[in-house]
């Protein structure tokens, strides 16, 4: 009997199991249910938000561009400026194979040091895709100055592209021997390049600039690779932003002499010469280094205010005329907008509206540009 009653017992507890295990497999089920209800209201609440958002968003874009700014697709991210007529003449007659056209372009730039720099570089940019016409150009006279420039930039070019423009942790072995093999070919071509040259062409020695940041030149050789450069025009700007990026903490150097080579580099420059975007641009790339600065601070900080409002006078001393100005114009826009000086930065994106080739721009998306454009229109723009 007894045995009986404990079975009963048993079977009554695991029936009260079984119907609780029930229960609570039911509850669960609701509880699931009612989560994801909330969940698909969520993400209509989240979906509804970011609909309105872009549609404000696509609103405020289309009244800035009313005023007569360019829209974001429409936007040049590869050029600074407008392309010049000759240098796409240029570069049309050297890839159908008239080298003789490039080295009739290059040579047009006499001693400004500044244009020859750029005019080698463009070529060395389509050199670098196919370099037939340069073949045949070095073939036709092995001794021509300029042939010699062209090659060694297209090999330093050559090298930069395949290592990529990642940072170090995300390039592999093989390419980091690739590149290093390539700028120690460079380096010879250079070498070759700078004893054909002019002894008054810094050019030569602008190209060795970006084997030694990739080699990585001590200290020593690079001011005497500097020295070479300086003693010849100590005022070409890209020498000194070529310069300032061996200086910088990412690649041989520290913000500390990054920002102590664009102090003096400024302070070597008279008004009109645009030297003062070197602070500028050593406090852009420590913004960039340092995750913990915030830009709506950092660029308000009183030295940072007045390195502006010196480049603003060094600005309005230099000729209209000097395309310089224009990689001097891009900087001041990014700094104006940070220091919420937005009727100043729309001054300067007028100037500059349509190309974003240039720094600080390619250091960021597209948006950004728009982001700091659009904001400052609006602050400056009744009813908008």
């Amino acid at each position: 009997m007894i045995g009986l009653y404990i079975l009963g017992a048993v079977l009554l507890f695991g029936a009260y199991k079984v119907l609780r295990g029930v229960y609570f497999i039911r509850k669960a089920k609701r509880l699931e249910a009612e989560v994801a209800l909330i969940e698909a209201r969520t993400e209509a609440t989240q979906a509804h938000t970011a609909e309105l958002k872009a549609e404000r968003k696509a609103r405020e874009a289309a009244e800035v561009v009313a005023l007569g700014f360019v829209a974001e697709e429409d936007l040049d991210t590869e050029n600074a400026l407008p392309v010049p007529p000759e240098r796409t003449a240029a570069l049309d007659a050297v890839r159908s194979g008239d080298w003789e056209a490039g080295a009739a372009y290059v040579e047009a730039a006499a001693a400004d040091w500044e244009e020859r720099w750029q005019r080698v570089r463009v070529l060395s940019e389509v050199a670098a895709e196919d370099d037939s016409w340069l073949l045949a150009w070095r073939a036709a006279r092995p001794s021509d100055a300029t042939a010699a420039l062209v090659n060694a930039d297209t090999g330093v070019k050559v090298a930069w592209n395949v290592r990529g423009g990642q940072r170090g942790s995300d390039t592999t072995q093989e390419q980091f021997r690739l590149f290093h093999e390539l700028l120690v070919k460079a380096q010879a071509d250079t070498h070759e390049a700078q004893r054909l040259a002019d002894p008054a062409d810094p050019v030569p020695y602008m190209v060795e600039q970006p084997i030694g940041q990739g080699l990585g030149y001590a200290h020593e050789q690079y001011g005497e690779l500097w020295a070479r450069i300086v003693e010849r025009d100590p005022k070409v700007l890209s020498a000194h932003t070529n310069a300032l990026q061996y200086w910088c903490a990412k690649w041989r150097g520290s913000h500390e002499l990054a920002l102590a080579f664009a102090l003096e580099s400024a302070a070597s420059g008279k008004p009109g010469e645009l030297l003062s975007l070197l602070p500028l641009a050593a406090y852009v790339e420590q913004e960039l280094h340092e995750p913990e600065l915030k830009p709506e601070t950092f660029f308000k900080e009183p030295e940072i205010a007045a390195a502006v409002d010196a480049a603003l006078v060094d600005l309005a001393a230099a000729d209209p005329g000097d395309w310089r100005a224009v990689r001097l114009r891009h900087m001041l826009a990014w700094f104006l907008f940070w220091q919420d000086r937005d009727a100043e930065a729309v001054e300067q994106f007028r100037h500059i509206d349509g190309y974003i080739g240039a720094m600080p721009w390619y250091y960021s998306p597209r948006s950004r540009y728009v982001y700091a454009r659009n904001w400052a229109v609006r602050e400056v723009t009744p009813g908008l």
